[in-house]
C-alpha cells in the first residue's frame, strides 16, 4: 500500500495547469484529417474578440466540451473548431475609446491607420477570451483557431457577397433602417433592444387648408412631424368620409399635406388619424411607397435636425422635441399631452435610442434563402432541441424581412463594390478592378461601408474548414454534428447559418441544434452589473476549482429551463469532487498492480450489486448525453458516486479490503473495485476532466491520458455485467434495514457508538433468509449488538418501530432511554421551536411586509418558516413515539 498515491486533499489549481499544459503539448485535442468511419464536429460560437468570459460562455462551452470529450472516449475523430469574432461595432468602440485617451480619434488618423490600430489591439488583447476558455478546460483544436477577419475567412466572405449579388440576392437601395447616431451605423432588427419606457403622447391639431376645422393626430415623437408628408385615415372610418378631398396644413412648417386612406391605420387608436413620416418610420415608409408620397428627412445621421427641419435646423433631436412642443403650444396646435408607456428601441451596443432613418444600404433578399432553411427543419435534416424552439424558428423564418448587411463603420469586411467616378457604374468583384468594365476609366472608389458582423459569422461552419476550396476538412467534418447555442442568437446567427450553409454547401451546416437556456441568479433573475447579482466564472473557478464549477453547470442544465446559479451550489459540488478524491485515495491505498480481472463466479453480493449499478449508470449516462440531457447524466453520476459507491459499497467492503475476510475474497473484490473506479472515472471525465485525469494517472493498470481511454460500453475488456436483478433486490433489503435503524438512531438522538438490539419481523421467508445470510453487513453498518430475525409476532416492549417493504424493524430502547426524561427534553425543544416560529409567522401574515420587503428577504423568511415547521413536526412525532413506548 502507498498512501502517497494521492495527496490528502485535492488542490485544483496546480492540477488544472499541469494537465491542461500536458493535453496541449501532447496534441490530445487535435482532429485527424483522415476519413475514419466515425467523425464528430462542432464549431464554437465564436466569442467576440473584445469578450471576457461570462456565465453564458461558461455554460455554452462546458456543454460543448462535455460532448467533445464524450465522443472522443467513444472513439470518434472529433473536431471542435475554435475561433473568435471580429465584433465590428464593439471592437471599433473599444479602440475609439483608447484613441480618445490618447487625445486623437479615427477621423484624424484616417481609415488605414485606424485599421492598423485595431489589428494591433487585437494582437495584444484578442487572446484573453481564448485563455479564459482554456481555464474552463475547453478541449478545442487550438491549432486550427480561426478569426472572422483572417485571410481565409475574408476570401470566403467576398466570394459569398459576389455570388449573392450576381444571383440577384444582394441589392442596394433606399430603405428605412434602424440607425444608431452614437455608433453611426445601421442596425439589423435583431440588434435593436426594445425597452418599455414612460413617455408622452402628444395630440396635435392639423388645421384644414380652408380653415373649416382640422384633424387631430397623436404621436410620441413630435420632432418627426417636421418631416410629415400626409395624414392617413382608415377607408372604413365614418368620421372622415366628408374630408376626402381636403388637405391639412402642417403646423410650424406651413406645408400642405394630403389626407390619404390606408387600411394600416388603427381606427381605435387616438382619433383614428395618423401622421405619415416616410423618412422616419418603417410603417410610414411602406404607406409612402403605396401612395407615392415624397420623403423628407429632418433628422440627420448624427441625431441632429437637418436643413429640412426649417428653423429647428441644428438642434439635437431630443432638444428639438422640447422646442417643437413649445412652439405648438404657442401656436395653439397642441390639444393635450398624456403620459404614455411605450416600447423604445435602443442600440444593443451603446444603448443609445435608435432612430428609424431613411438611408441607402445593402440588403440580402432573405425570403428565397429562408424557404430552404425552413424545409430543412421540416424534413428532419436538422433537429432543433428542445422542440419548444421549433415553432419560434418557423415563425421568424416565415415572416423574415430583407437583411440589412451594411454598417457605417471602419472595422470589418469592407464591401467589395466599387463605383466608377466617370460613368457611375457599380462593379462588384472578388478583387479591386483596374478599370471600369463600362467606360474603361480607372477612377474607381470602393464602398466605404463594411458588412454586418453576422454576415461573416453566418459562414462560420464551412468558411472555418477552408471553403471555397474543397478541403479534406470539409469532406470529413461538414455538416457538423451539433451546434450548441443560446436561444438569444437563434435568429442572429443560427437561422442565417442555415440559410448560407444550404445555399453554398448544398446541405445543412449541422445535424442538431441544441438550444440551452440562460444562466440566472439563484432567484431566477437575470444577472446584471446594475443589480449586483453577477457571478464571475473566473472568480468561482479560482475559489472552488474548474471541475466543481463545470459539474454545477451541467447538473442544472435541464432542457428548456434556466440555470439558477449560486456560489452555494458550486460549493456543494466542490464537496462532490472532494468525495470522489477521498474515495479514490482510499481505493488506491489498497489496489495493487495486476488487480484488474475478477472471477465472475466468485463475486460477493456487494460486488455483484455495484457492478450492476455501474452498468445501469453507464447506460443512463450514455442515453442522457446522446439526448442532450446533461442534467440527467450529471444526476446519475452524482448518485452513483456519492451514494452507491461511497456511502454503500466502500463502507461494506472495508473489512474485505483490509484483509479481514481472506486473501481470495480480498483479491476478487479489489479487482471489482479497480474496475468500478476505472469506469467511473471514464464516465465522469467529460464533466470533470482535471480531477479524473489526476486520479487516472495514479490508478494501476492504466496507460497514458484518460482522454485515450475507451468508453465502458465500447471496451471489449471491460467485463461489463448485465443488470443483476437478484443482487439489486437483496441489496435493497439490506440498505433499507440499515437506513431504517440509522433513522431511529437519529430520531431518538442516540450516539453513533451506541450498539443496539434489533428485532426484524417479516412474513416473507426470502427476506428473512437474505437478512440471515448478510447479517454481518447489517450489524456492521447499523452498529447492531444483537439481531433477531423472525416471522411476525408480538411487538417487543419499549422498542422504536420503522417499517420497510416486506418487514418491520424494532429497535429496543430499554435501558438506553429514560422515557420520562426524554419526553421532558423533547417538550422543552418543542416549546423553544414554537417560540422561534411565532415571530416568523407574524411576519408572513403581515401584508405590508410581503408587499414592501425585498423579494430575497421575503423568500428567506419563507424558507426559515418551512425549516421550523418541519423541525416542529419531527419533534412532535418523536415525542408521540416516546410517550407510546414509555407506557
Amino acid at each position: 500500500m502507498n498512501s502517497d498515491l494521492l495527496s490528502k486533499g485535492y488542490e485544483p489549481h496546480d492540477v488544472e495547469k499541469r494537465w491542461y499544459k500536458f493535453w496541449e503539448e501532447e496534441q490530445l485535442f487535435a482532429a485527424v484529417e483522415d476519413p475514419v468511419p466515425k467523425s464528430y464536429s462542432i464549431v464554437i460560437p465564436p466569442p467576440n474578440v473584445t469578450g471576457v468570459l461570462h456565465m453564458g460562455h461558461a455554460l455554452n462551452n462546458t456543454l460543448q466540451d462535455i460532448l467533445c470529450r464524450y465522443r472522443r472516449l467513444r472513439g470518434d475523430n472529433v473536431l471542435w473548431m475554435p475561433g473568435t469574432d471580429h465584433a465590428g461595432i464593439a471592437t471599433q468602440n473599444v479602440v475609439e475609446k483608447k484613441l480618445a485617451q490618447e487625445g486623437t480619434d479615427r477621423h484624424r488618423i484616417g481609415r488605414e491607420k485606424f485599421i492598423e490600430a485595431v489589428w494591433k489591439w487585437r494582437k495584444k488583447y484578442g487572446s484573453a477570451i481564448i485563455n479564459q476558455l482554456k481555464r474552463l478546460g475547453a478541449s478545442c483544436d487550438w491549432e486550427r483557431e480561426r478569426f472572422t477577419m483572417d485571410e481565409g475567412l475574408s476570401r470566403a466572405v467576398r466570394k459569398v457577397f459576389v455570388q449573392l449579388y450576381d444571383e440577384g440576392l444582394i441589392y442596394r437601395g433606399n430603405y428605412i433602417i434602424n440607425w444608431c447616431p452614437r455608433c453611426y451605423t445601421a442596425l439589423a432588427d435583431l440588434e435593436v433592444e426594445h425597452e418599455e419606457t414612460e413617455g408622452h403622447l402628444y395630440h396635435i391639431r392639423y388645421p384644414f387648408e380652408d380653415g373649416t376645422g382640422g384633424v387631430v393626430v397623436a404621436t410620441t415623437r413630435p420632432e418627426t412631424m417636421l418631416g410629415d408628408t400626409a395624414v392617413a385615415v382608415h377607408p372604413d372610418d365614418d368620421r372622415y368620409r366628408q374630408v376626402a378631398d381636403k388637405k391639412v396644413v402642417l403646423p410650424l412648417m406651413e406645408r400642405k399635406l394630403p389626407i390619404i386612406r390606408d387600411k394600416y391605420v388603427d381606427m381605435t387608436f387616438g382619433t383614428g388619424a395618423l401622421k405619415i413620416t416616410p423618412a422616419h418610420d418603417p410603417n410610414d415608409y411602406e404607406i409612402g411607397i403605396r401612395h407615392d408620397l415624397p420623403t423628407v428627412k429632418v433628422i440627420d445621421d448624427n441625431g441632429f435636425m437637418s436643413s429640412e427641419a426649417g428653423k429647428f435646423k441644428g438642434l439635437e433631436r431630443f432638444a428639438c422635441r422640447k422646442a417643437v412642443v413649445d412652439a405648438l403650444k404657442e401656436g395653439g396646435y397642441l390639444e393635450k399631452i398624456e403620459p404614455y408607456k411605450h416600447s423604445v428601441g435602443h442600440c444593443y451596443r451603446c444603448k443609445d435610442v435608435v432612430e428609424p432613418n431613411l438611408s441607402k444600404q445593402w440588403f440580402v433578399k432573405a425570403k428565397p434563402l429562408a424557404e430552404e432553411a425552413i424545409a430543412a427543419v421540416e424534413n428532419g435534416n436538422t433537429r432543433i432541441i428542445p422542440e419548444i424552439w421549433v415553432n419560434t424558428y418557423y415563425d421568424w423564418m416565415r415572416n423574415i424581412k430583407d437583411w440589412c448587411i451594411s454598417r457605417q463603420i471602419w472595422w470589418g469586411h469592407q464591401i467589395p463594390a466599387w463605383t466608377c467616378q466617370a460613368c457611375n457604374e457599380l462593379v462588384v468583384a472578388m478583387k479591386a478592378p483596374d478599370k471600369c468594365p463600362g467606360c474603361g476609366s480607372s477612377r474607381l472608389v470602393q464602398e466605404t461601408d463594411v458588412l454586418d458582423t453576422w454576415f461573416s459569422s453566418a459562414l462560420w461552419p464551412f468558411s472555418t474548414m477552408g471553403w471555397p476550396e474543397k478541403t479534406p476538412l470539409l469532406q470529413i467534418f461538414y455538416p457538423t454534428s451539433v451546434l450548441v447555442t443560446a436561444f438569444d442568437i437563434l435568429f442572429f446567427w443560427v437561422a442565417r447559418m442555415m440559410m448560407m450553409g444550404i445555399h453554398f454547401m448544398g446541405s445543412v451546416p449541422f445535424r442538431d441544434v441544441y438550444v440551452h437556456a440562460l444562466v440566472r441568479d439563484e432567484e431566477g433573475k437575470k444577472m446584471s452589473k446594475s443589480t449586483g447579482n453577477v457571478i464571475d466564472p473566473l472568480s468561482v473557478i479560482e475559489q472552488y476549482g474548474t471541475d466543481a464549477f463545470r459539474f454545477t453547470l451541467a447538473a442544472f442544465a435541464a432542457q428548456g429551463r434556466d440555470v439558477k446559479m449560486s456560489e452555494k451550489r458550486i460549493e456543494g459540488y466542490r464537496h462532490f469532487i472532494n468525495k470522489l478524491w477521498n474515495a479514490s485515495r482510499l481505493s488506491l491505498m489498497h489496489l495493487k498492480k495486476g488487480s484488474v480481472k475478477f472471477d465472475p463466479d466468485r463475486l460477493s453480493l456487494p460486488d455483484r450489486w455495484i457492478l450492476s449499478r455501474l452498468q445501469a449508470a453507464t447506460d443512463s449516462v450514455e442515453d442522457a448525453l446522446d439526448s442532450y440531457r446533461f442534467n440527467d447524466a450529471a444526476a446519475v453520476l452524482y448518485n452513483f458516486i456519492w451514494h452507491e459507491f461511497c456511502d454503500w459499497y466502500l463502507e461494506i467492503i472495508k473489512p474485505v479490503i483490509y484483509g479481514n475476510e481472506g486473501v481470495d475474497r480480498q483479491d476478487n473484490t479489489l479487482a471489482v473495485l479497480w474496475r468500478v473506479l476505472k469506469n467511473a472515472l471514464i464516465l465522469l471525465h467529460p464533466f470533470i476532466p482535471f480531477v479524473t485525469e489526476e486520479i487516472w494517472n495514479k490508478l494501476p493498470g492504466t496507460n497514458g491520458s484518460i482522454m485515450h481511454a475507451v468508453y465502458p460500453v465500447d471496451d471489449p475488456d471491460s467485463q461489463n455485467v448485465i443488470h443483476d436483478a437478484e443482487a439489486e433486490s437483496k441489496m435493497k433489503i439490506i440498505t433499507a434495514i440499515i437506513t431504517g435503524v440509522r433513522n431511529v438512531r437519529g430520531e431518538m438522538d442516540l450516539a453513533p457508538s451506541q450498539a443496539l438490539d434489533v428485532s426484524i419481523h417479516s412474513a416473507e421467508e426470502s427476506i428473512r433468509d437474505t437478512i440471515d445470510r448478510y447479517r454481518n453487513i447489517i450489524t456492521h453498518l447499523a452498529r447492531i449488538k444483537t439481531l433477531m430475525v423472525e416471522a411476525p409476532g408480538k411487538k417487543p416492549a419499549a422498542a422504536a418501530t420503522t417499517i420497510i417493504d416486506g418487514a418491520t424493524i424494532f429497535v429496543s430502547l430499554e435501558g438506553i432511554i429514560d422515557f420520562d426524561k426524554e419526553s421532558r427534553r423533547l417538550e422543552k425543544r418543542i416549546h423553544k421551536v414554537a417560540a422561534e416560529l411565532a415571530p416568523v409567522e407574524k411576519k408572513l401574515s403581515n401584508e405590508a411586509f410581503l408587499n414592501k420587503a425585498p423579494e430575497k428577504v421575503v423568500n428567506n423568511v419563507k424558507e426559515k418558516h418551512g425549516r421550523l415547521i418541519e423541525k416542529l413536526h419531527k419533534l412532535e412525532s418523536t415525542l408521540e413515539k416516546i410517550k407510546e413506548m414509555g407506557k
